[in-house]
């Protein structure tokens, strides 16, 4: 039995692969990575009834996998490459085999995955980590689903600059109420709500193009959206307009938020600790 564990910047993901399959997985919270990953390898184990003695390796990736130094527990461990775990659990998840994959956590990373291989196609430093940032400045609360929950009562109209604002009809296959200026307005009048939506739709539709450039350079029609904000429903809304618009398709497969801890589990070599 293999334990992948994604050892993120604010959230860290444990999974069981077992015969090749996702069987289990768990999330935990924590700032230092040793607390984290050993957390996750624990509460994986205890919330299942598994024996420690019943896990072959752990293959550790992510952000705050370099600081794990030693074995986990003395169970052989090994560091995998966070590019190509996020290629392999996407086109595992997926059941695709030529993909690009927009995994969303703290930042973007843009994948190209296929049997020829997996790279780094690009990426952004917009993504969750921006979404809690600015709201943190901007509305009464920096708690992600609290800032989700109010983006679905606002109006975008009072925080951004639209087409209509400046045009009398739709220009081409953008409709009059396209984005022409993220933050572009901002009425004094803005509520939490309006503010929450018009941060969620900036960095969505930044990730959307950014997905949409790298789909169109490789003559794909459809973009893997993985990692913690694969989750977010307002974001997912954005992302379908930019399919109304370019005709690029954004889907999300099952788990896809454990999408890196997937790959790392089954990954065939590594680096040993």
């Amino acid at each position: 039995m293999i334990i992948g564990i994604d050892v993120g910047a604010t959230i860290t993901k444990a999974v069981f692969i077992e015969n090749g399959k996702l069987t289990r997985k768990v999330k935990t919270r924590a700032s230092d990575a040793v607390t984290a990953a050993t957390g996750a390898f624990g509460k994986l184990l205890l919330e299942n009834e598994i024996s420690i003695g019943a896990i072959e390796g752990i293959r550790i990736t992510g952000v705050g996998a370099s600081q794990i130094k030693d074995r986990i527990f003395g169970i052989p461990t090994s560091r995998v490459d966070e590019i190509s775990a996020i290629g392999t659990g996407g086109m595992f998840l997926s059941g695709l085999d030529d993909i690009i994959i927009a995994n969303v956590g703290t930042g973007t990373a843009i994948i190209e995955a296929s049997g020829r291989g997996v790279s780094h196609f690009g990426g952004s430093g917009v993504g969750g980590g921006t979404i809690i940032g600015l709201a943190k400045k901007l509305l009464p609360t920096a708690e992600f689903s609290e800032i989700v929950k109010l983006a679905q009562t606002g109006d975008l109209s009072a925080v951004d600059l639209l087409l209509e604002d400046i045009m009398d009809k739709d220009m081409g296959f953008l409709n009059k109420k396209t984005t022409a200026s993220n933050f572009g307005k901002m009425a004094d009048g803005a509520s939490s709500g309006d503010i929450a939506l018009a941060i969620i739709n900036m960095v969505y539709q930044v990730i959307g193009m950014l997905s949409v450039f790298a789909a169109r350079a490789k003559s794909l029609d459809r973009v893997i959206v993985t990692g913690n904000g694969s989750r977010n429903k307002v974001g997912q809304k954005v992302l379908a307009e930019i399919t109304g618009m370019y005709g690029v398709e954004f889907a999300y497969p099952a788990d896809a938020e454990y999408t890196t801890a997937v790959g790392a589990g089954l990954a065939a070599g590594g680096a040993a600790i």
